[in-house]
């Protein structure tokens, strides 16, 4: 597995948040506007989400070696594993249903567990649906195109994890200030909620990268992973508590990835 020419996560990760935060300040402005702008300024926030991928392209696009390795990873392999594919499609459904169910133990609602009849935020000229699934897509076509493996290429993968995980709650700090927005709803609903979005990136990387290298670099698998995260989470009457119990049950299985494979996440080399 050669990731030597992934080698500029400087010049990748300094543009890949100004141009968004540029066009998420603006949306943000906007949205906040008294005659109402939130289809525009829906819009303004797409084409920020969608301007690390220009970063990327730029970077890798006169080298056919990377471009064909991101072409390859895209694509179903027979090589991977099924028990990756299954992990990445069940594992958010199974922790959130596990998590309301510990919630019934403190008096949380069972109503959690009906469908929802709308989604807990709003996306201005897009459908939310459209954007639990473009969002993430776009998104891993980002970092698991080129951003993971830059860091990849100078630290082991616990400290890629863990960086990676710090930068991305930074990241979507922007679009806590846009009007009706997940992040800014999730601010609305009290500190904790807030502080467990950030909490909970900790252990959904290092569990998503231990899916990624598992699965030989496979974009395929961290989209599939990274939209059932959202999907799972939006289906459901979840109380905002159960999240936060989620993310115990997910870092408990991180701790327990960490522990029982050291050698894959401590050392530099990659197997």
């Amino acid at each position: 597995m050669q990731i030597e020419n992934y080698n500029k996560p400087g010049h990748f990760y300094l543009l890949a948040t100004l141009l968004p935060w540029g066009f998420w300040s603006l949306a943000a402005y906007i949205s906040h506007l008294p005659a109402g702008y939130e289809n525009q300024a829906s819009i303004i926030a797409f084409f920020g989400l969608l301007s690390p991928i220009l970063v990327v392209f730029g970077i890798t696009y006169k080298n056919k070696s990377m471009l064909n390795d991101m072409k390859s990873r895209l694509l179903f392999s027979k090589s991977i594993k099924i028990k990756y594919f299954i992990i990445s499609c069940c594992l958010m459904l199974f922790s959130i249903l596990l998590a309301q169910s510990i919630s019934l133990l403190f008096n949380y609602s069972p109503m959690q567990f009906k469908l929802a009849e709308q989604f807990s935020f709003s996306s201005g000229v897009f459908p939310v649906w459209f954007l639990l699934i473009i969002a993430p897509l776009l998104e891993e076509l980002i970092w698991h195109s080129y951003g993971t493996d830059c860091l990849r290429n100078r630290f082991n993968l616990f400290y890629t994890s863990a960086l990676f995980a710090l930068y991305w709650g930074i990241w979507h700090i922007p679009l806590s200030f846009i009007n009706n927005y997940y992040h800014s709803n999730l601010v609305e609903e009290g500190l904790i909620y807030s502080i467990n979005f950030i909490v909970s990136l900790f252990p959904f990387v290092i569990i998503m990268n231990w899916l990624y290298y598992k699965a030989n670099r496979s974009i395929l698998i961290t989209i599939i992973f990274h939209i059932t995260a959202g999907l799972f989470n939006e289906i459901f009457q979840t109380h905002p508590m159960s999240k936060v119990i989620q993310t115990a049950l997910l870092l408990a299985l991180s701790i327990y990835l960490l522990t029982t494979e050291k050698d894959f996440f401590f050392k530099r080399t990659i197997r």
